[in-house]
């Protein structure tokens, strides 16, 4: 990128949010990171001579859907992966739900935008969400049993919430 087109990148940021700057530079990083390893997955695939399925199976459409749910909040909220956010994010103070955590992004550029990305269960899902799609193409029988780990736990916390709205009305 140009000197010219920094400064007009700057300039369209600077426009866009004012009162409260945004790290644009960093979200550009993310994106062409995540657009990377797209591209490298998919050529990989290529390479490897396999054809794409006909079509994803609506049970292993529901299973990647839950699972990715729980590893992106696992990944987002959860008290023990909050080393893992550390870097990125300041902590805040316990969450309502149980066992996890709210946090505020932190710092400037592409360690806010990470941060912002780090705390954001629904950004982080398209991530997961790609990278359960990724090992599917390559080896779906790991992507089920995964998948199924996560929606184990999905469940269990179901129950978990279940059982605790049941023990509070008693």
């Amino acid at each position: 990128m140009g000197p010219a087109t920094a400064q007009a990148a700057k300039r369209a940021a600077r426009s866009y949010s004012p009162d409260r700057p945004q790290p644009m530079a960093g979200h550009a990083g993310l994106l062409s990171i995540f657009s990377t390893g797209v591209s490298a997955v998919a050529l990989a695939f290529r390479r490897s001579g396999r054809a794409l399925p006909e079509r994803v199976p609506p049970s292993d459409l529901v299973l990647m859907s839950i699972a990715t749910y729980k590893i992106s909040r696992l990944i987002s909220k959860d008290k023990i992966t909050g080393f893992l956010r550390a870097p990125f994010t300041r902590y805040e103070g316990e969450s309502e739900r149980p066992s996890e955590v709210v946090e505020e992004p932190r710092g400037k550029g592409f360690q806010r935008a990470v941060g912002e990305l780090l705390v954001c269960p629904y950004c982080l899902a398209q991530w997961v969400g790609t990278a359960l799609v990724s090992l599917y193409l390559f080896s779906p029988r790991l992507a089920r049993l995964t998948a199924s780990m996560f929606s184990i736990v999905s469940g269990s916390d179901l129950l978990q919430q279940a059982w605790i709205a049941v023990d509070k009305r008693a």
